[in-house]
């Protein structure tokens, strides 16, 4: 049986690259071509165009890294720190912000080309595993636990 999505609007499992890869489920605006993530049916952010004109568009999930920073201390208990957020944009034109599969004590520099990876997280009820978004460097391995608890 294959591990469930924590979050299944926003990715899915596939995409170029290695096993575990994701694709994003965004948009196109039909009417300016326009990309955006998330999905949203509210209007096109350039042009206001709505409706038909929004249409779906799978994004594959690779992009370049703009900028990165380590969390040591976290609001919220169920989010261990540290670990490491990221600003990636993708290759399709959205930039998104997201948790990288990384190594708190060496994240990726800026400009490092990226992957969308599902890794497995502990759900939301205990001993139930989930899989989840993270980004990780295309040349670098995963980084293990420590990067892991869910989408920023």
């Amino acid at each position: 049986m294959t591990t469930p999505l924590l979050k299944p609007s926003l990715y899915e499992a596939g995409g170029p690259g290695a096993t575990g890869s994701a694709s994003l489920k965004g948009g196109r605006c039909l009417a300016c071509g326009y990309v955006f993530f998330p999905l949203q049916r509210y209007g096109c952010e350039q042009c206001g165009a709505h409706g038909d004109a929004l249409a779906p568009a799978t994004l594959a999930g690779t992009g370049t890294l703009l900028a990165r920073a380590t969390v040591h201390m976290h609001a919220r208990p169920e989010r261990t720190a540290p670990f490491v957020i990221g600003t990636v944009r993708l290759d399709d034109g959205p930039v998104v912000r997201t948790l990288l599969d990384a190594s708190p004590t060496a994240p990726p520099s800026c400009g490092t080309r990226m992957r969308a990876m599902l890794v497995e997280v502990p759900g939301t009820e205990p001993a139930v595993l989930v899989r989840d978004l993270r980004f990780a460097a295309i040349d670098a391995g995963p980084a293990g636990a420590s990067a892991r608890g869910g989408l920023a």
